[in-house]
């Protein structure tokens, strides 16, 4: 469930990358300043909600909040569909209810300056609004899914457990270009958001029914919650045992922060998550505006296809901890860390994405793909260093305080990119043999290449080994 959730969410997300160069930027006359503030506001409100939805989902606890996130999400993707007949109606007050009968105005309207400039306005402020539902509900998902992990779980496993619903992503990006592009092209854009967007309301039907916590679920018997909980009833709580009815220790949002394993976590998802993000929002934009291929075209499909299909490789770099833990006998976190500094080495390889695409444009896909591969194995593991430092009671709302360094990493690199293409275009700027929007390009895969060898370094400064939190008890 956990899997198909993110398949879904990551479908959700790219439903507006895969669309907005070939089919929404010419109804709306957008331009990448346009595109990167529309998700650079998606990551800060993202961000504000992954602060306290992970609080809120520690309070209602699991099935309930991903109840909640889930249904809220996929309004908010739904939403997206009808920005166009709003803006419709809004600029030329003529409501037009039919969504080719809207583009079509639309497009009409495009040939007159001031109306132009007024449709783009407009537009952008619809999908600002849409979008923020959409990540208001998609904020909730890593706490919720990290949350179940450490119900179902022992330590030692979570990274593999987290290793194969995160490759949800990967599976959700596969789909994303050879289903979304072709809807947009028969159906329209609008139908995209639709059709994607209604399959979370399919999951929660399935999810009321399956989940339930270890404890209370029929289906769990005695020898697998022994093995679920062999890390010890104790370890929210030493002094409890499984029939006593102590309470679990807890932790205030902005209490959070002030734990050194909360610090070590927040820069080891800002910058990394600064790439993942600025990959999958802009990947298809760089195939495009770079090589020329449509996100609808042949080429265009089989090159992001291409990209996520080589990032499932890291559903076995999920593993490599636990095969450090099993082997070594160390402690999850030291295993997690050796593992997670072989996967910021391979980011590296990011410095040759421009040059090697001089000769081809398979090079850098390649290459991201690589990258992408090594972030999600990363993402896998840093996720899990707060279950493994800090009691379940408290994990969704840490992990949520964590979420908050992705989003603003997500807003600087979505936002910041948005602004230095145009910039970059705008005047013809020269970057180490690269000019126009190429040398901005340039400039963002150089950052990228050294963000996780940076953030491996941080972690490790701020713990050194292994510390378990201890909280005071309710």
């Amino acid at each position: 469930m956990l899997f198909f959730a993110l398949v879904i969410n990551y479908l959700d997300r790219q439903v507006l990358s895969l669309t907005w160069v070939n089919f929404i930027a010419p109804e709306f006359n957008w331009g990448p300043d346009d595109y990167g503030l529309i998700t650079g506001c998606f990551s800060l409100v993202y961000a504000v909600g992954m602060l306290f939805v992970g609080k809120f989902i520690d309070y209602i606890g699991t099935r309930r909040g991903y109840m909640w996130a889930i249904g809220i999400w996929s309004f908010g993707a739904c939403l997206h569909a009808f920005c166009g007949v709003l803006t419709n109606g809004i600029v030329s007050g003529d409501w037009i209810l039919s969504f080719t009968g809207a583009r079509e105005h639309l497009m009409e309207l495009q040939s007159v300056a001031n109306v132009s400039m007024m449709i783009t306005t407009v537009s952008v402020w619809l999908f600002l609004v849409a979008r923020c539902v959409l990540s208001v509900g998609e904020s909730g998902n890593f706490p919720c899914s990290i949350k179940a992990v450490a119900e179902y779980f022992p330590k030692k496993d979570r990274g593999f457990a987290t290793g194969v619903f995160n490759s949800g992503s990967q599976i959700g990006a596969l789909l994303a270009p050879f289903t979304i592009p072709l809807i947009a092209r028969h159906y329209g854009w609008e139908m995209a958001f639709l059709l994607i967007g209604a399959l979370g309301f399919v999951w929660m039907g399935v999810w009321v029914f399956v989940y339930k916590e270890p404890r209370k679920n029929p289906r769990v018997n005695e020898a697998e919650l022994a093995y679920i909980e062999q890390d010890g009833i104790g370890e929210d709580n030493p002094e409890c045992d499984a029939s006593s009815k102590c309470s679990e220790p807890e932790v205030g949002v902005f209490q959070a922060f002030t734990f050194r394993q909360t610090w070590a976590v927040i820069f080891g998802r800002f910058l990394p998550d600064s790439v993942w993000w600025f990959l999958l929002f802009w990947a298809p934009a760089f195939i495009s505006n770079v090589y020329g291929y449509p996100t609808d075209s042949t080429e265009g499909m089989l090159a992001i296809f291409t990209i996520y299909l080589i990032s499932m490789l890291s559903l076995g770099g999920s593993y490599l901890p636990t095969f450090f833990i099993n082997r070594n006998r160390v402690n999850p976190y030291k295993g997690r860390m050796r593992a997670m500094l072989i996967f910021a080495l391979f980011p590296l390889l990011g410095m040759l994405v421009m040059p090697l695409g001089q000769m081809s444009m398979w090079y850098p896909v390649v290459i991201i793909g690589i990258m992408a591969a090594a972030h999600q194995s990363w993402s896998a593991n840093v996720y899990n260093v707060v279950s493994d430092m800090f009691p379940k009671s408290v994990v969704a709302t840490v992990t949520g305080a964590a979420g908050l360094a992705s989003g603003l990493g997500s807003f600087t690199s979505n936002y910041g990119a948005g602004k230095l293409f145009k910039y970059a275009t705008d005047t013809d700027m020269q970057f180490l043999g690269f000019s126009g929007e190429n040398a901005g390009y340039m400039i963002v895969f150089l950052i990228a290449s050294v963000a996780y060898l940076v953030s491996w370094i941080v972690m490790k400064v701020l713990v050194p080994r292994y510390k378990l939190v201890e909280l005071k008890k309710k």
